[in-house]
């Protein structure tokens, strides 16, 4: 049976819109008033006062412009998931493509009695119709979370599987209200007489698993199953093609978790050769040689305003460091670059100079007893990473990637974690997505590089802008 349907996501997505048109009309026309009859900006020497109706009028045409430059960045899918900072880059995109299309149409559409919009007037729009669309979509992004978690479920989930990655899916579900789901229970990937053998996770109960595989259609009757998710896909093909065909011939929803030769990844690609489907794994975005140049553009920049700023706190840190301990003020490290290179990273010194003399190479801990007292303030500001714009400049790290790590740990790591090493296909960064997550110093390795893969596979310019920001208000585990 088919999945029950509402509303709830078709109203959600209808309020959006016009939430985000009569913010659109408002904020032209409060941009319009900032400029013509607030005061605070006088009138030039023989400006001519405007009629308003020329303003209302573009601002009815930029709200329907708006829903759908909107509607075509995917901005009005539901159920919106993730938190909303993660909305803000095609917020941003959006609403500026708007205004260049608006004021493309301005030189066109404009009756010949009409004075020339003022320029200043767009300017102010490009703000005041952010700020506006960006408070009206965090209040109803709040609304939308309040309303999810307050509805019933509407859909039972049976998940095939019972290994770590079938209780991740289970701990996703949980966290995202907005879905509106509900697990029913596992299934174990293998019938009794396969012979093959399966592990149950220690965050599976043994109550939640309902049967086994050869058990499937009864399950779904008895459990009244709306959605099913396969996490592993070692079973056999035919038996695959077996749950496809119950699925569609149920109407009930099939979902998989992509496994290609044993690469978890959203990097999945399909091309045809004639009429022959190929799966292939999708290039990376920092492959493609423009993204690059821009990529490096924007370290260069960074790491030279990095550096001007950063002086006076590396001169006022200097004597203190000194006094703190003897040694050099700098700290040089080895640390594994791009392709797995070595290269000489630079910090202030925030440990006295033997302090790894008896133990070898250890990771930072909460608390830890070898930071002076300016260190301890220098790494719960990141303070001690000020001297790495020097390494951003020098083209041996980017100012935003996955954290080099120490050759001694990168050689434990590489062969133990999968996919560890595909971390080194970029530049290393003096901040990343694992890091304004809370994933540094004796964190999980594995989160560690499921982050560093989402931020390699998603990467933007806009995205990095985002981990800057947040790079500032999040220290959690800087020690």
């Amino acid at each position: 049976m088919q999945a029950p349907r509402d509303n709830f996501d078709a109203f959600c997505s209808l309020l959006a819109g016009v939430a985000d048109a009569l913010a659109a009309f408002l904020g032209v026309l409060l941009a319009t008033w900032l400029r013509f009859d607030s005061g605070l900006i006088p009138l030039q020497h023989n400006e001519i006062f405007p009629p308003h109706i020329m303003y209302v009028a573009a601002a009815a045409v930029l709200a329907p412009l708006l829903v759908l430059v909107f509607r075509l960045i995917g901005l009005y899918i539901r159920p919106q998931l993730g938190p909303f900072g993660d909305k803000l880059p095609r917020i941003v995109r959006g609403v500026t493509i708007t205004l260049a299309a608006a004021l493309a149409l301005s030189f066109v559409v404009r009756p010949a009695d009409w004075p020339p919009y003022s320029r200043t007037v767009a300017l102010l729009a490009f703000f005041t119709v952010l700020l506006l669309v960006l408070v009206e979509r965090f209040a109803l992004f709040r609304i939308e979370l309040h309303w999810a978690r307050r509805s019933a479920p509407i859909r039972r989930i049976l998940i095939i599987g019972v290994d770590d990655l079938a209780a991740r899916i289970r701990r996703a579900l949980e966290r995202e209200p907005r879905l509106r789901s509900r697990l029913a229970g596992y299934l174990l990937p293998v019938e009794p007489a396969s012979g093959r053998e399966t592990t149950l996770s220690s965050a599976i109960t043994p109550r939640l698993v309902k049967g086994h595989l050869g058990e499937l259609e009864k399950i779904v009757a008895d459990e009244q199953i709306d959605e099913i998710i396969l996490a592993d896909p070692g079973i056999a093909r035919r038996r695959l093609a077996e749950i496809l065909m119950h699925c569609e011939r149920n109407l009930i929803p099939f979902r998989m978790v992509p496994d290609l030769y044993g690469v978890l990844t959203s990097r999945v690609r399909v091309n045809h050769v004639a009429d022959i489907p190929l799966i292939g794994i999708a290039s990376w975005p920092l492959d493609a040689f423009w993204n690059r140049v821009l990529k490096r553009f924007e370290d260069i920049a960074g790491a030279l305003v990095g550096l001007l700023l950063s002086a006076p706190v590396v001169l006022l840190a200097a004597p203190l460091i000194k006094r703190s301990s003897p040694g050099p003020v700098f700290y040089r490290q080895t640390r594994c670059g791009i392709a797995g290179k070595p290269f000489t990273l630079f910090k202030l010194r925030t440990m006295p100079v033997d302090a790894e003399h008896a133990t070898g190479p250890v990771w930072a801990t909460a608390d830890d007893p070898r930071r002076t007292r300016i260190g301890e303030f220098l790494r719960k500001w990141n303070l001690d990473e000020l001297p790495q714009f020097w390494n951003v400049l020098a083209g041996d790290m980017s100012l935003v990637g996955p954290r080099p790590e120490r050759p001694h740990f990168v050689e434990q790591f590489k062969g133990g974690v999968g996919h560890y090493m595909t971390r080194h296909i970029s530049r290393p960064g003096m901040t990343g997505w694992a890091q304004v997550n809370g994933l540094r110093g004796n964190t999980s390795i594995e989160d560690r590089v499921q982050h560093d893969l989402y931020y390699l596979e998603n990467w933007s310019l806009s995205f990095d802008l985002k981990i800057l920001i947040q790079t500032f208000f999040n220290r959690q585990n800087a020690y």
